[in-house]
């Protein structure tokens, strides 16, 4: 839709009928014990779960910190990774099938240059879903954010109730829209020159 407001970059908003829930904003997270595990973390996402491996002797204190480092680690991680179209199209496959039920089968999906003022833009007559360049390297739960809402309006065209109902399913949806409103926020500061040079 070229009229879709979660997309121009001056005004992510959501429309006064109806709100998407406040979801937590995190993926389910399993930590695992081990005895043979002496000092080393790691993490790792498994399908919509994220597996942390730390020290059985760890206190629970020590969990919560190594769990928020973790989390941060891969985040940082995956925000570097930028997908392709094709990778683009069979994530927007899977997001179809784990939230929509596979309903919202796009016939295109790719990556373009020439949205500066939305973050992503979608023709239901066509199936066509773009996304702007400049959502490459943002964390992926924004970008699949991104996707969701696009995916939706193959399904609903406009932003009345029933699309926002769609959008209830994804319990990133909060904090999604929220750094993108944090990015639109920051290019709307005043440059101080030599700021970053120092």
């Amino acid at each position: 839709m070229s009229a879709d407001p979660l997309h121009r970059a001056g005004t992510p908003r959501r429309p006064p009928t109806s709100e998407p829930p406040s979801g937590s904003g995190a993926r389910a997270i399993e930590v695992r014990r081990s005895t043979r595990r002496r000092r080393t973390v790691s993490a790792y996402r498994e399908g919509d779960r994220t597996i942390v491996l730390i020290p059985a002797r760890m206190s629970e204190a020590e969990e919560k910190r190594w769990v928020d480092v973790m989390l941060g680690k891969l985040e940082a991680q995956e925000s570097k990774r930028v997908l392709g179209d094709t990778e683009l199209a069979e994530r927007a496959q899977r997001l179809s099938a784990q939230y929509f039920e596979g309903r919202a089968r796009p016939g295109s999906v790719r990556w373009v240059t020439n949205q500066n003022t939305r973050w992503g833009s979608c023709t239901p007559a066509e199936g066509s879903i773009r996304l702007s360049h400049r959502l490459q390297g943002m964390p992926e739960y924004v970008v699949d954010y991104v996707l969701l809402h696009e995916l939706a309006h193959l399904l609903v065209p406009g932003h009345g109730p029933d699309f926002w109902r769609l959008l209830e399913a994804y319990p990133r949806t909060e904090r999604a829209r929220g750094y993108l409103e944090g990015v639109v926020a920051a290019d709307r500061l005043p440059h101080v020159p030599g700021a970053r040079e120092r």
